[in-house]
């Protein structure tokens, strides 16, 4: 890839309780028009986990955000909505949502490389 391109991106949040609005990042959504890129990582320090109060196990939530992994890269293990283009894909996971797992408001920027950006946000906003 030659130049930088405009991204997107989105932070994904835990909130164990989400009646007290409490939440950690625990990963990070990169999105690319063109050429096309969507991918995400995510990483649940245990210590954090386990200062939270929660009625949910880790593998659960673990499994959810491997179901969102899943859409990302378009798998079939990530049912219908995988099967969308990335762009629709991207706004689904990102949509506002009252629930365990939530994303921030989308933040745009520019990169030469959406792989090395995306570990350069974990390692800034997650890890």
């Amino acid at each position: 890839m030659q130049g930088k391109q405009l991204f997107e991106y989105a932070l994904i949040r835990i909130v164990p309780l989400v009646e007290r609005e409490e939440f950690f990042n625990a990963g990070v959504i990169v999105y690319v028009k063109r050429p096309a890129f969507l991918d995400m990582d995510f990483f649940i320090a245990p210590e954090k986990w386990n200062a939270f109060s929660n009625e949910v196990s880790l593998d659960e939530v673990e499994s959810y955000l491997q179901s969102m992994k899943a859409i990302c890269r378009g798998n079939e293990q990530g049912g219908p909505i995988a099967s969308l283009e990335s762009a629709s894909r991207f706004r689904w996971l990102t949509a506002w949502r009252s629930t365990i797992i939530q994303t921030s408001r989308v933040h745009p920027g520019f990169c030469e490389h959406p792989e090395q950006e995306l570990r350069r946000l974990m390692e800034k906003m997650v890890l």
